[in-house]
């Protein structure tokens, strides 16, 4: 039985919600993500893991600086140095914009890096581990152009040419399967939208870019486990082999702020597997706080609301309901001083809501006016329909007639 260390959308280089910190130098939000990944490295080497698959998106973009490079090799190199092969998918943040460019990975295996695998292309990889030999076929994140020649999809319409790309997917699969050895464990490693998986905040879906691999292209039994990449949520999308959804390493925005951060460790073997999945520790929190502040005394429902929340080391928004009645009591030296213990306040919005008046023309007195016509000025100032406007009259003559 092989112990895979699963783990995916590390992206280094998101420096949002945070500042420069000056023992280091460094971002605080590039700390956080690092520090996670220490975590990492330190379960990989207590728990004594035969290898670790990085499913893709080292960095935030395609174009990372030095000191982020330099961050992530030292600590892929700490695992390789430690004879724990590193296994490293290339994901939609890797890969140049121009085919033939280099990719953020490449640099490991032009300097020919012991233990280090790089995956580009879609290909099977035999690795040797401590535990015996580990099959893993790669399907990194895929552009279209570079699976199809400009003659197959000249001229067709995206649904045509999705259709097309997954043909060809599924046939290059096919050909890996063929020439499995089916005495070795299998695991098929993938960047990209499985059909099906729930998406957190980070989903920009680009149409023309975004490919959506069915389930059941991923549920072969030559395979017996499947280590996914680029949806930040932890998540299991099939059992028979586990088809799994690493997550991301830390969280990037208040959208993943009530998902559980970590990665996974499953046990292969051929015919089945299992795994875990580990929470992290040393994730940074993401607090909102969202208040209802219209009563007698706004403020000390906006400090109730405060005090109910642990801010210690956390990101936080403050989301403040009122009218503009209320508005005016609301303190904002106050309110600051009361967020003091957070690490960084993203935001204090004040969604003040304003009670809208009916505007009469100037021969109109409400006074003057039947019930119904003050209706029909109302829905009409609502910009409702004529149709549905009609209706709601008919009904109001009709509870008129019966009070």
């Amino acid at each position: 039985m092989v112990k895979v260390l699963h783990f995916a959308d590390l992206h280094i280089g998101v420096e949002n919600y945070g500042r420069l910190d000056a023992a280091t130098g460094l971002h605080t939000r590039l700390l956080d993500f690092l520090r996670s990944f220490d975590e990492l490295v330190a379960y990989a080497f207590k728990e004594q893991v035969d290898l670790v698959l990085f499913a893709g998106d080292a960095y935030k973009n395609r174009d990372p600086n030095p000191t982020h490079q330099r961050e992530f090799a030292k600590r892929i190199r700490q695992l390789a140095a430690a004879d724990i092969p590193v296994f490293l998918l290339t994901g939609n943040h890797d890969i140049p914009n121009i085919a033939g460019r280099a990719n953020t990975l490449d640099i490991f295996p032009t300097l020919e890096v012991p233990n280090v695998y790089v995956a580009r292309k879609l290909a099977t990889y035999r690795i040797q581990t401590r535990s015996g030999p580990l099959q893993i076929v790669a399907l990194p994140w895929l552009v279209r152009s570079h699976l199809l020649s400009r003659d197959e999809y000249k001229n067709r319409t995206l649904a045509e040419i999705d259709e097309l790309t997954l043909a060809t997917i599924e046939k290059l699969l096919q050909v890996e399967i063929a020439s499995l050895d089916p005495h070795i464990p299998t695991i098929l490693a993938v960047h990209g939208s499985v059909q099906g998986a729930v998406y957190s905040s980070e989903r920009s879906v680009m149409l023309g870019q975004e490919i959506i691999l069915p389930r059941n292209l991923l549920t072969n039994p030559a395979f017996d486990y499947v280590a996914l990449g680029h949806i930040h949520r932890h998540q299991e999308l099939a059992s028979n082999p586990p088809v799994v959804y690493s997550g991301s390493l830390d969280r990037i925005d208040f959208g993943e702020e009530k998902e559980e951060k970590g990665f996974v460790v499953a046990e292969v073997e051929r015919g089945h597997a299992c795994y875990q999945f580990v929470k992290l520790a040393s994730t940074r929190p993401f607090v909102t706080i969202e208040v209802q502040a219209d009563g007698a005394d706004p403020m000390a429902q906006v400090r109730e609301a405060i005090a109910q929340h642990e801010l210690q080391e956390a990101i936080v928004r403050l989301i403040i309901h009122t009218t503009a009645e209320k508005n005016h009591f609301l303190d904002d030296n106050e309110i600051h001083k009361l967020l003091d213990q957070a690490f960084k306040i993203a935001t204090i919005v004040r969604d003040v809501r304003r009670e809208s008046r009916l505007r009469l023309g100037p021969n109109q007195n409400v006074e003057q006016m039947t019930p119904l016509e003050v209706l029909r000025v109302y829905l009409q100032a609502r910009q409702v329909e004529k149709q549905r406007m009609e209706r709601l009259l008919e009904y109001a003559r009709r509870l008129m007639s019966d009070v």
